[in-house]
């Protein structure tokens, strides 16, 4: 008997699984097909690994500094081989808890390659092993991969690594050097600069973190810097010779050598090698081409997550997977970009949402900007000995609504959600002014930068 599902889904990813867990529980009949692992990059080989890996490193940072408050911590030391197992502990409960999920909302899970054969009146023919099944819609959330710019030297080097293979070392590199001051470069910066090793950071741009704000990025590269870290702006890989990079900077020409070398330079979505020609699907700027409501130029074919190539972040693609499935279901919903949170879990955390300065001004956007040090909130002070940081808000110039919050301290990324919402919600400063913070919270420090800005 020919098997007809109400949604095939390729991709096992947030989006992708988080949209299967959405239509199961609605009472759709749902396929999921994923050829590694549930969970996708973010669990796999991203988000949770490395934030796995990165608290590690802050309980270290926060032993080594354990004097400042009286905690004597004698002779301190660490198990890289620990740190390593703890993370596949708990990338394999995650993966075990979405596996979990799939079987408790009905959802059909099969660990294959699923290859597009077309489109017919009966609906979207999909072919894995020696099966062709038949779907009323298709999801493609073949998420990104890491990408490889064409550098002489690249191919066949034995110590260039992805975010996937860093994450399988077997020993601590006593010196790195990360190619691409991002969000993924930053990260595995810090973590392996609080074990010890010399990083050396190489970014094209005239500033780490692009895209976030100017005026923190540059703050949070000096607090690295002052911990060791190299880096090197505006400056352009030329050539790898075996451990050695070579790059050119104001038309000078220098090199460093690494144990290691993280490539770190972006992501690109994954469009090839699934059959998606066989659909006539729409590409943009590399990715597949979708409307506000994840549809694609082909009727009954979505797509979410980082194969859009538009916003390469788990908790966009979860977002992008639900607006698809309420679709499917009669709710009328729609993707809005406006408040997506950007974390970096560096230590100290930056955290982001909305317009910052530089793209208030690139958009015409007329804004005033009211920054307070971190240091204005008491549980920052009392648990941040020696450290700083900085809260900013952006707010419309007309109407007084919050248009960008970003902040530049621990712990942020458990307070951006906050900013997120009164964005969301359009509120105003004087709206934010009514809300109650709980005292004392590093959280307030939002509130403070609100009142500060009125008064």
């Amino acid at each position: 008997m020919e098997k007809i599902y109400d949604l095939a889904i390729i991709g096992g990813g947030p989006a992708g699984y988080v949209a299967a867990e959405r239509a199961g529980a609605k009472g759709l009949r749902v396929i999921l097909l994923e050829k590694k692992e549930l969970g996708g990059v973010c669990l796999n080989e991203g988000c949770m690994p490395t934030k796995t890996l990165l608290y590690s490193a802050k309980l270290y940072d926060q032993a080594k500094a354990g004097a400042k408050y009286g905690v004597e911590s004698g002779d301190l030391s660490f198990s890289f081989d620990k740190m390593m197992a703890c993370k596949q502990k708990v990338v394999k409960k995650l993966v075990g808890g979405v596996g979990a999920k799939m079987k408790q909302f009905k959802v059909e899970v099969m660990n294959e390659s699923a290859f597009i054969k077309g489109r017919t009146q009966r609906g979207i023919e999909l072919a894995f092993s020696e099966e062709t099944i038949l779907a009323s819609n298709l999801l493609i959330c073949t998420g990104s991969e890491a990408f490889i710019p064409p550098i002489p030297g690249v191919d066949g080097s034995k110590v260039i690594l992805t975010n996937r293979e860093i994450l399988q070392l077997q020993e601590l590199p006593k010196e790195l050097v990360i190619i691409g001051g991002g969000v993924i470069g930053m990260e595995f910066a810090s973590f392996f600069n609080s074990l010890g090793t010399k990083v050396t950071i190489i970014e094209m741009m005239d500033e780490i973190l692009t895209g976030m704000d100017a005026e923190m990025s540059a703050m949070l590269r000096q607090q690295y810097a002052k911990k060791g870290i190299t880096f090197n702006l505006s400056s352009k890989v030329t050539k790898i010779d075996g451990q050695t990079v070579v790059f050119e900077k104001g038309g000078k020409v220098s090199d460093i050598k690494g144990d290691k070398i993280l490539m770190s330079v972006g992501r690109r979505p994954v469009v090839n090698g699934f059959g998606l020609e066989n659909l006539g699907v729409e590409l943009f700027k590399g990715g597949i081409k979708v409307d506000v409501k994840m549809r694609t130029n082909i009727p009954n074919v979505f797509a979410a997550g980082d194969v859009t190539g538009f916003s390469l972040l788990a908790h966009t693609a979860s977002r992008e997977g639900e607006v698809v499935v309420n679709n499917l279901c009669g709710v009328n919903d729609q993707m809005r970009y406006n408040a997506i949170p950007g974390v970096v879990y560096t230590n100290p955390e930056f955290s982001g949402v909305g317009l910052t300065e530089e793209a208030a001004k690139a958009k015409g956007i007329d804004v005033r900007v009211a920054t307070l040090p971190m240091a204005y909130a008491g549980r920052f002070i009392a648990e941040n000995e020696g450290g700083s940081g900085l809260c900013k808000v952006l707010v419309g110039a007309k109407y007084g609504q919050v248009l960008g919050v970003h902040m530049l301290g621990n712990p942020s990324s458990e307070m951006i959600y906050g900013a997120s919402m009164a964005i969301e919600n359009e509120m105003t400063l004087k709206e934010m002014e009514q809300v109650v913070f709980p005292h004392p919270t590093v959280s307030e420090i939002f509130r403070e930068t609100v009142f500060a800005h009125t008064h």
